[in-house]
């Protein structure tokens, strides 16, 4: 039930998921304030970060009309450089694959958009998220799976602590996409059918690699491509143009599928071999975050995904020194990717993360 009266703060993208949301907390009986970020672009492309386009922009302040929400904008692009696109860039010249999303929620939307939502008396941040928040009887905080496991979107949250969670409404945690597009149209919303965007929201052109080239120039340099034997088989284009797992676009011809099995930054060397060399059963996770703010103390049994979009796999975490993790996979995966995030779960609670080492 609605804490009636109470001020939220909703952070609008002009899409479905955010405007159904905002939609919900005015119907509920919260005092409603929409607010949307501008975020870095590259040069040249003012407005064209995907998350705040000169039409979504449009978008949100029609739909905060619509419902009778006043609406802002806040100005985060140099924030949104420094904390998200930098580090971005800095772990692909580093020859890893990061998540800008996990970082953008950490440092931009729970770190300057909650704490202005706060200091102008906002007692929570809402979002357009499929995830649950579970409040226990001791006065903690549990993050849940979105009911609608096709969309839950846990797995860019686990980066959260207890006391931004406390701060936090996900109105939709309970709803399947489907339904949230209905209440759009009983809600006489114009953004029902509104495509989802799926690239990264600050490439102009969704193509990272270009995207690297531009922005590290001399960083993206050409090396050795090896195989399992240390036969050089030809030459990359640079390491941050290549995936682990990745099988298209190598340049080697082969009589069998050759696939990225990994990269030694030292040397500049791209590794490739069989789809048996991939992968395996074990991970190192560094800069652990548990949900709940106390670290375990014993090995703990849960399901791991080690991408977004990866299925769980079922696993034992095993604590290190300092903010580590080992991770024993009951099964090999093919695709663990230094700089993903593996994230822990049990049953629907999302129990925190680290990245991949």
């Amino acid at each position: 039930m609605a804490d009636t009266g109470r001020k939220v703060v909703i952070a609008m993208s002009g899409g479905v998921d955010s405007s159904v949301a905002a939609a919900l907390l005015v119907q509920q009986g919260y005092d409603v304030t929409g607010m949307m970020l501008r975020l870095w672009s590259e040069e040249g492309t003012a407005g064209d970060n995907r998350c705040c386009t000169p039409d979504a922009m449009a978008q949100a302040r029609r739909i905060a009309a619509l419902i009778g929400i006043p609406f802002y904008a806040l100005d985060a692009r140099d924030l949104f450089r420094h904390e998200v696109v930098d580090p971005f860039i800095q772990e692909y010249v580093r020859g890893v694959t990061p998540n800008p999303c996990l970082l953008c929620n950490c440092k931009v939307r729970w770190g300057f958009l909650l704490d202005h939502a706060r200091a102008m008396g906002a007692d929570y941040l809402a979002t357009g998220h499929y995830a649950r928040i579970r409040r226990t009887t001791e006065g903690s905080v549990e993050l849940l799976k979105g009911l609608d496991e096709r969309k839950d979107q846990s797995y860019v949250l686990s980066v959260l602590n207890q006391n931004q969670l406390r701060h936090t409404l996900y109105p939709l945690g309970e709803m399947t996409k489907p339904e949230v597009r209905q209440l759009a149209r009983d809600f006489n919303l114009p953004v029902a059918e509104r495509p989802e965007s799926q690239d990264l929201c600050f490439l102009a052109d969704g193509d990272y690699r270009r995207f690297l080239r531009d922005q590290a120039p001399g960083q993206v340099v050409p090396g050795p491509i090896v195989n399992a034997q240390g036969i050089v088989l030809g030459e990359h284009q640079g390491l941050a143009n290549y995936t682990i797992g990745q099988r298209k676009g190598l340049g080697v011809p082969s009589l069998t599928p050759l696939y990225v099995i990994g990269k030694d930054l030292a040397t500049n060397t791209l590794r490739v071999g069989a789809v048996t060399d991939l992968g395996g059963r074990f991970l190192t996770a560094n800069q652990m975050n548990w949900v709940s703010g106390q670290t375990p103390d014993v090995s703990l049994r849960v399901t791991v995904k080690i991408r977004y979009k990866a299925v769980e796999l079922p696993a034992w975490v095993h604590l290190m020194d300092g903010d580590r993790a080992r991770v024993e996979l009951d099964t090999p995966a093919r695709d663990i990717t230094p700089g993903q995030r593996a994230v822990f779960y049990q049953g629907d609670v999302c129990l925190g993360g680290g990245t991949i080492e």
